[in-house]
């Protein structure tokens, strides 16, 4: 065997070797997720259902139930402001079904809910919400952005941003 056919003998070995090396730590990686992908799948489970709890409670117009959807402090982005609700009782100390109703509103639903972050403990879903009159005529289609997370126990709406008034 020729010393060139010999360095390249070797050198194919080396980068077998290098290549299983490089490949070794996405491996391990992959099978260390795949817990956290179950746990992260998990949440995204609890997650819709709290968008689901969300919604029907707040077409239901039960401030009191809609509340216990949320986690403190909740934060809410429309309109240009900032809004923090410190606890239950400062969320559901405000006249929000009056306000909607004057516009002609009766009830919302969700037209697509998308996950665009997900951890065991923490959920960002991009939402589209449509706004109906009581004959069912759209009043105004709304994207949304919704945080849900695990706070003590508890899965709930942590802060929402959206394009709705």
């Amino acid at each position: 065997m020729s010393l060139i056919s010999e360095l390249a003998r070797r050198q194919r070995g080396n980068l077998a070797a290098l290549g299983l090396f490089l490949l070794l730590p996405f491996s391990v990686m992959a099978a260390a997720s795949d817990g956290a992908d179950a746990d992260s799948d998990a949440a995204v489970v609890k997650a819709m259902a709290v968008l689901d709890d969300f919604m029907a409670t707040f077409n239901r117009r039960d401030v009191q139930a809609w509340s216990r959807t949320l986690n403190y402090p909740h934060v809410r982005f429309a309109s240009g402001q900032v809004a923090v609700y410190p606890d239950a009782t400062q969320f559901t100390d405000r006249p929000v079904f009056r306000q909607l109703a004057a516009t002609g509103w009766d009830h919302s639903h969700w037209l697509s809910r998308e996950v665009v972050l997900k951890s065991p403990g923490k959920v960002h879903i991009a939402t589209v919400f449509q706004r109906f009159n009581a004959d069912n005529e759209p009043l105004g289609t709304y994207e949304s952005l919704y945080i849900v997370t695990l706070q003590d126990g508890h899965w709930g709406i942590q802060a929402r941003s959206s394009l709705a008034p």
